[in-house]
């Protein structure tokens, strides 16, 4: 083999250059599946680990975990969802079953307990030896503590297979009440119904870097770790023939390896949580038999030295409303001091009527003009409503509680987690109505006194929305009509305008929609609410909340003279604010060139940003580890894929991941930014592809998409996937189409007209080039751009062929319709948001009449495709079937696709591979002269639906 080898080196030293080089193959729909793409990635607190799953579109992930030290790495085949442990010594993860299992098993139509399981793996950083642990349904580690992993088998095993070890819960104890409240009843060892609602499983305890042995609880259905790491709260329930079992809610101590009994019996039992040091413990539980039509929960308590957890708040208690009950969809959370536990409230809800018999009795929906919301909009959000809950919360010292939100003042946010006197309270009722033409509802803010539950009104009906500062010594909200940030002094009770003094607009600049423009948003605030960062389009500001400081650029103007949006990256996802002297790590993208890049910024520091890397690249997914100067990102353009990089500097930070080698196999492409001037007199921009083999002197078909704005991508990684719709830029550019996005801004009222001046504008241009076919452009785009699609087809002859996805033919009709996947009405988008008239049906009919395709279909000469599914809802599917049967009448040519049972974008892959065929075929034919298929040429009769797709020619 070596003697081969070399051979081979020499002889290709020999032959010329030409006779070695092969020309590289277009992109095809075999490709798909095996691209690659990184999912989730991590980097250990100490700097020295980082790990990252790459995962192809369809097949078998693998997880590697990377010594940045020396380079040394591992590969995990299928392994996903991995974490490395607080003190950077392990690697846990679940390993999927093979994909090809996974999928005979579905084709074989397996119940859910006969599917491939998943396993358990883990390893200590620097070995080699993974340990497997089969049959896992889920594990977990603690999230401020280390040498704990715990997890649960997905059956339960027989007593003789427990693990060395293994101890069984001690017996629940009975003493009399204590001061913290009620000593539960003894419960009925018959309560139908388990103590929780999970199926049953063997939780095992592993203690890792140990020599201890594992421990194992039986029949556990769920489990929580404290974040330390100290303790694990379980639920037991054990099948009847297990007469030495019982079930019930257990605390299990980590260090002496025993548990102790917090309430016994059979119940319903949910939400559990520690505090932050692990010592105390709340959860809600029932005793009512899983047969009941009404349940009713209580607050569980537990402290140490108490001998079991006790019955806090009941729907008797005291600062209850009345007819009202802990809601069991309340999650509880204890204040950061231990000093108080928030939890939700719920009125209770009327039984079932067992009387009905469902045959004999009308469903209907009665839509009122009095509902606070449209009826398919409350039965969307049904479920959500039913377990919504109101916040309330409980003193542990005190032994007592107080209600704070309700269904006068439903929202209620906490401050300086939990510890704050005061919290912020918001409601929008009676503003809903107008939801329905405006998108948004007026806000009315309390300041919520958290002791008390008295309220300080602070403003009524804003039309924007209410914050609290970290600490809760502010409440701010943005104003949207006057563009203004309004900040709340709660211990003084003054309202000040803390933006007024900021000389640049902080609304968007750019706006053009029918609406107030919307801030560029705050960046952060200094630590004890000392200050707050606002952001311009380039810079930011820091503002004093009491008014008496003026407001400081701390980006020294770079971004606003050097047109470089400057962000924050919020590095650490528990810091609430900012620290004097505090390095922040800015993200920057250029509004000319489109580099992305990073500054450093030092707060307090009169240097300004200081330039860490700007380049012809994105950047996403920045990460830092907690105690190294060490960082994480991936980055990429159009040409590189989005690899995994690492290093204690980010501008020569090492890649340590290299996905999809095959691209060298295909001719790819490049992007590139282009300018012309419309026809309305701006000049604007947009993102023109090419092949990789671009030969000037040949004369290229062309394919525009669009949305509105697009140019801000020019770097993104277009990876050849089946879309959801969108053009496939990248497969298209392969195999020999020019593909040009240009940048649309819009005028109030004649959206379709904007549309045609960019667009249209941009073809011309374009077509100017030599090797430009202009006899052969199409147009594709989705959505929005669907509605643009058929919109220009009505106005010019100049493309060859358009596909339109999801698209508004009829604004008239489409006014009046329903978002399904919201329930709300399309008036608000219309008169305010995306479509842009400005005004209702009646006050302006022309406009709606002139920017609607379906008036002007005696214009249209284009061929054009229609993608409209029956179960869109963002856009009406009747809006596609407008189009198609008004274009038909005319006997345009004119074809429609309806996917069954598919969304406003495609969500089945199966859907999206199949529409990436018809996409190429519809424009190779159209476009390139290929033969038309028989989809196109004579359609797919309904009788050889599922049998025939119409692919061949």
């Amino acid at each position: 083999m070596k003697r081969s080898l070399r051979w081979f080196v020499s002889l290709s030293v020999l032959l010329p250059l030409g006779a070695l080089a092969q020309p590289k193959k277009p992109l095809d729909h075999t490709v798909y599946d095996g691209w690659q793409s990184i999912g989730t990635k991590a980097i250990s607190n100490n700097g020295q680990w980082a790990i990252y799953t790459i995962t192809p579109q369809e097949g078998d992930a693998t997880l590697v975990i990377r010594n940045l030290k020396n380079g040394q790495q591992l590969d995990v085949p299928r392994a996903t969802a991995a974490v490395i442990t607080e003190d950077s010594r392990f690697v846990v993860f679940t390993i999927k079953p093979f994909f090809k299992d996974v999928r005979q098993a579905r084709i074989k139509k397996k119940k859910p307990d006969e599917m491939p399981k998943d396993s358990l793996g883990f390893i200590e950083l620097g070995q080699t030896n993974i340990t497997k642990v089969a049959a896992v349904k889920s594990f977990k580690t603690p999230e401020k503590g280390s040498g704990l992993l715990a997890y649960l088998i997905d059956k339960p095993k027989t007593d003789t297979a427990a693990a060395k070890g293994a101890k069984k819960p001690a017996p629940a104890k009975t003493d009399a009440p204590g001061k913290q409240g009620n000593t539960e009843e003894d419960a009925d060892e018959d309560t139908p119904g388990g103590a929780g609602s999970a199926a049953a499983g063997d939780l095992v305890i592993h203690y890792l870097g140990s020599n201890k042995p594992q421990d194992t609880v039986k029949s556990v259905t769920s489990y929580t770790i404290s974040k330390p790491g100290n303790k694990i709260v379980l639920v037991t329930n054990p099948p009847k023939k297990d007469s030495l079992a019982r079930p019930g809610v257990w605390l299990w101590d980590v260090a002496g390896r025993k548990a102790d009994t917090l309430s016994r019996g059979h119940g319903s039992f949910v939400q559990f949580v520690f505090d932050d040091k692990g010592q105390q413990v709340a959860y809600l539980g029932s005793r009512d038999s899983a047969k009941a039509l009404q349940k009713f929960f209580s607050l569980y308590y537990y402290k140490p030295a108490q001998d079991s957890a006790h019955i806090v708040v009941t729907k008797s208690t005291t600062g209850i409303p009345q007819k009202w009950s802990v809601s069991e969809d309340g999650i509880p959370s204890f204040s950061k001091n231990g000093e108080r536990l928030f939890f939700g409230t719920a009125p209770i809800q009327p039984p079932k009527d067992t009387t009905i018999v469902e045959f004999e009795v009308a469903k209907v929906d009665i839509w009122n003009y009095q509902d606070d919301y449209l009826q398919p909009m409350q039965l969307k959000n049904l479920d959500r409503d039913l377990k919504k809950s109101y916040a309330a919360v409980y003193f542990l010292q005190q032994n007592r509680m107080v209600q704070l939100s309700d269904q006068e003042m439903e929202t209620f946010v906490i401050a300086d987690e939990g510890n704050a006197t005061y919290g912020l309270g918001t409601t929008d009722k009676g503003q809903r109505v107008a939801l329905q033409w405006t998108g948004s509802t007026l806000k009315t803010a309390y300041a919520v006194n958290i002791n008390t539950g008295e309220r300080r009104l602070l403003v009524e009906k804003l039309d924007g929305n209410f914050f609290i500062s970290p600490q809760g010594r502010f409440i701010y909200w943005f104003s949207q009509p006057s563009g203004k940030w309004f900040c709340y002094e709660i211990t003084t009770a003054e309202v000040r305008d803390i933006s007024a003094a900021i000389p640049t607009q902080i609304t968007d600049e750019e706006m053009d929609m029918p609406d107030y423009p919307g801030p560029y948003g705050i960046s952060g605030w200094l630590e004890n609410d000392k200050y707050v960062y606002i952001n311009d389009r380039y810079d930011i500001w820091q503002t004093d909340p009491t008014g008496k400081e003026a407001p400081v650029m701390i980006t020294n103007g770079l971004g606003r003279k050097t047109k470089t949006v400057l962000r924050n990256v919020r590095l650490n996802r528990e810091d609430r604010f900012f620290k004097p002297k505090q390095s922040l790590l800015l993200e920057a993208q250029s509004d000319s060139s489109k580099f992305g890049g990073f500054y450093s910024l030092k707060l307090n520091d009169k240097k300004g940003p200081q330039l860490i890397v700007m380049g012809p690249y994105s950047y996403q997914g920045t990460e830092k580890a907690k105690q190294a100067d060490v960082y994480l990102f991936q980055r990429a353009n159009y040409i590189e894929s989005p690899d995994v990089f690492a290093g204690a500097n980010i501008a020569s930070a090492e890649r340590i991941s290299r996905i999809n080698p095959q691209q060298k196999q295909y001719n790819w492409g490049t992007a590139e930014l282009i300018k012309w001037d419309t026809y309305n007199g701006k000049t604007t921009e947009g993102i023109l592809y090419k092949p990789e083999d671009f030969d000037p002197n040949k004369r290229y078909p062309v394919l525009i998409y669009f949305y509105e704005k697009l140019t801000d991508g020019l770097y993104t990684y277009q990876p050849p996937a089946p879309t959801p719709s969108r053009l496939n830029i990248s497969f298209f550019v392969s195999r020999g189409y020019i593909v040009l996005a240009p940048d649309i801004s819009y005028e109030n009222g004649r959206p379709g007209k904007s549309a045609y001046d960019y667009i249209v504008s941009g073809a011309e241009a374009l077509a100017k080039n030599p090797w430009i076919d202009r006899s052969n452009m199409g147009i594709q785009g989705q959505s929005w751009g669907g509605y643009q699609v058929c919109h220009l087809i009505t106005a010019t002859t100049l493309f060859k062929a358009a596909w339109a996805g999801a698209p508004v033919a009829n604004m008239t009709s489409a006014y009046g319709g329903i978002r399904w996947e919201s329930g709300m009405n399309r008036q608000f988008q219309y008169e305010h948001t995306q479509s842009r008239i400005g005004a209702t049906l009646w006050e302006k009919p022309e406009l709606y009449i002139e920017n609607s395709p379906l008036f002007h279909l005696p214009k249209v000469t284009t061929p054009l495709a229609i993608m409209s599914n029956d179960a869109d809802g963002a856009v009406p599917w009747y809006q596609g079937i407008e189009m198609f049967t008004g274009l038909r009448r005319l006997g345009k040519p004119v074809w429609l696709l309806n996917y069954n049972n598919e969304a406003h974008n495609l969500i089945q892959r199966q859907n999206r591979k199949d529409i990436q065929i018809r996409e190429q075929q519809f424009f190779d034919h159209f476009l390139k002269g290929a033969p038309a298929p028989q989809w196109l040429s004579k359609g797919v009769p309904a009788t050889e639906k599922g049998k025939n797709w119409g692919f061949d020619y």
